[in-house]
This record gives structure tokens, sequence and C-alpha cells, in this order.
């Protein structure tokens, strides 16, 4: 029997590559999102993450349609970077809708379909959930969100047979740079050109960074696991990097992210 695969925000980036490769491998692979993938391959039904009324049809679609869900995907997610003190509120609040709350809603609503075939969830996370890069706090503080919902979520759910990992992907060459918000910096002599720097740095770090092929390789092996792991880092030097964490004091990273990124 063939693998039901949803992948939130398959349209683009990693989630794309990501349908890409599962499809290849033979798997029925479903895109929810708010806009149509152009590979024809790729089943479309319409979605937005923080509605939960869409979730719940667009399931229930596939459902009602393949008889069974095998793996749920959350891709779907968005950036926004600049000073902490500009963010306006609704900003703040659109970021933690899609990239925490949109995780959950899908997990939440997913459930009853992948008990049924001791499915699993994989939550796309972001190194950045562990080095949290200035000027981007609000991106980091939700994908260390997602991270901490994950590991919870696996111990809720262990006793059902559904499986949860969460994968950490560092510097990822994809539209993801193009698409974040930048939050407008007013003429302040204490961020302005902090910001600029560091968001120039950032962008020139991604663009130079792995393929979303890699990333997509990395969830594929989560998937086909017996036992995935619960937390997986993509790329020899990511590993290395959370390796340092167990090394190096909390101010000791923390001064050589200023470095890199807040100078």
């Amino acid at each position: 029997m063939q693998r039901v695969v949803v992948i939130t925000g398959a349209n683009s980036g990693i989630g794309l590559s990501t349908a890409k490769e599962l499809i290849k491998r033979g798997d029925i692979v479903y895109c929810l999102s708010r806009h149509k993938p152009e590979d024809a391959h790729i089943r479309y039904v319409y979605c937005d993450v923080t509605n939960r009324q869409t979730i719940e049809t667009a399931l229930s679609t596939i459902y009602n349609t393949e008889k069974h869900i095998d793996v749920v995907v959350n891709n779907a997610g968005m950036g926004i970077s600049g000073a902490t003190e500009y963010e306006p509120l609704e900003d703040i609040q659109k970021i933690i809708n899609i990239n925490l709350i949109g995780v959950i809603n899908v997990c939440s609503l997913a459930l009853k379909y992948l008990r049924q075939t001791k499915g699993c969830i994989i939550n796309i996370g972001s190194l950045a959930s562990v080095f949290p890069i200035p000027f981007q706090s609000l991106y980091s503080a939700t994908k260390a969100a997602v991270l901490s919902f994950s590991l919870s979520l696996h111990n809720e759910v262990k006793p059902t047979g559904v499986k949860v990992s969460c994968v950490l992907p560092g510097d990822t060459k994809t539209n993801f740079t193009a698409n974040r918000e930048k939050t407008e910096i007013k003429d302040d002599p204490v961020y302005k050109d902090r910001v600029n720097n560091s968001i120039s740095r950032m962008e020139k770090d991604e663009q130079n960074g792995m393929s979303p092929q890699k990333v997509a390789d990395v969830v594929c092996k989560c998937i086909y696991k017996k036992r995935p792991p619960l937390v997986v880092s993509v790329g020899l030097k990511n590993k290395f990097l959370r390796g340092l964490l167990r090394i190096f004091p909390t101010r000791t990273m923390e001064s050589i992210l200023y470095s890199l990124y807040s100078k």
C-alpha cells in the first residue's frame, strides 16, 4: 500500500524538494497551502495553517479519498528580521500564528488519522532554535517553541504508536531568503547599521548554504525509519555546532553569536 504524506507549504523550498523526493520513491503526496504547487505530480488541497477549519476540511478530504494518512510534515513557515524594539504587534502575531500555532493546529487535527496508521509527524524546525540569531528574535523564538512542542508531543502520543521528529536545518538556499519580511528600522544609531550588517551576513550565509534536497533527504530518512530520531540536525557542520552546546557555556556561545551577527 502506498504511503500517503501530507506536507504543509510543499509549493516551494524544502517542502517542494521533500514532496518531489517522496513521489520519486513511490509515495502519494499532498500539498496543503494557500498557493497551488507548479509540479502537477503533487496533489493539492487548499489550506491556511492559521485557520483550523481549512485544516480540518483538507485532512478529511484527503482521508476520504485515500482512506488513510501516514505522515504529516509541518514545513509551512515565514521569517521576519529586524530589531525587536520596532516589531509591530501585527507582525509578532503573524509569525507566531504561522510558525507555531500553525504547527500545533495541524498536529492536533491530524492525530486522529495518524493513530490509525501508527504514522509519524515531522516538524521542520531550525538551527536558530538552539542558536538564537540577533535581529531574528521572533523567528528564533517560534522555532525554539516548535522544538519544545515536538518533544512534549512525542511523549504525549508515544503510547499510541505515533512518532514525532523535529528536523533542524541550518542555512539553506531557498526563496525563504527573498520572502523574509524586514521590519523597517528608523534612523536609530543603536540598530540601523547593525541590523543591515546582520541581515546582509545572514542572507549571504543562506545563499551559500546547503540545498533543500539535503534537508529533504533527512526528512525522508526520518519517515522511513522504524524509530526516527526525536531531533536531528542536517549536515555534519550543523551537528558539530549543536555538539558545541554541550561543551561551551551559554555566555560563550552568545558572545560568538554577537560577534557574528550583532556587531
